[in-house]
């Protein structure tokens, strides 16, 4: 835990970029999310346009341009890109690979990155559009922002005759506080980064 990830960025930017795929995946397939993601959002800007990666390019679609359009296109590549690494094919467990699929744990992900997002800029917010923007029907979508808002106690409700998700606006740091609640990635990310670093450094000193 008291590894900082920062320390690698510069790093992995200048020796070994494709491993920001990797990070970038740690980054969202664990809940909790430290201060260091904002630092690493600063890399993937920096470097949206001299490495292009699907799973990258998703986190820059939602946090660096909010093209939630583009998310939504990069939330179906990110999939393929999952099924066929072999080392994303698996899912990450305490700083190793275990043979338990990381794609439907990166998609829920994925999309709860999507709707945080998207509700910090509205306030009234069609349940159809939502649903399009996470790759889910309207009955799936329904359910998921249901289940999203009673688990997190995220303060909005649903309008079912209008069919829109409605964010209430008397607590208007209520988004702040439910990523606040998130923060602090754990130990296995840390154990990954450690573990994908030495890789590269053991390649290039071969």
């Amino acid at each position: 835990m008291g590894i900082s990830i920062v320390r690698y960025l510069n790093a992995i930017q200048t020796n070994a970029p494709h491993l920001l795929r990797y990070l970038a995946t740690a980054f969202i397939v664990n809940k909790r999310r430290r201060p260091q993601f904002k630092d690493f959002i600063k890399v993937i800007q920096q470097e949206q346009y001299s490495y292009k990666d699907p799973i990258t390019e998703f986190l820059a679609c939602v946090y660096v341009n909010y093209d939630f359009d583009g998310a939504q296109k990069k939330m179906r590549e990110c999939e393929e890109v999952i099924l066929n690494d072999p080392f994303l094919g698996k899912r990450l467990e305490e700083g190793n690979f275990s043979t338990v699929p990381l794609r439907d744990e990166f998609l829920e992900n994925a999309r709860l990155f999507i709707f945080e997002t998207y509700c910090r800029i509205h306030q009234r917010i069609d349940m159809g559009v939502l649903a399009e923007k996470l790759n889910l029907n309207y009955e799936e979508a329904e359910r998921w922002i249901v289940n999203l808002i009673r688990n997190s106690k995220l303060d909005a409700k649903i309008d079912t005759k209008t069919g829109t998700v409605i964010m209430e606006p008397s607590h208007p740091n209520v988004y702040e506080q439910l990523i606040d609640h998130t923060k602090a990635l754990s130990g296995r990310t840390y154990k990954l980064v450690s573990q994908l670093m030495e890789h590269a450094q053991t390649q290039a000193a071969r």
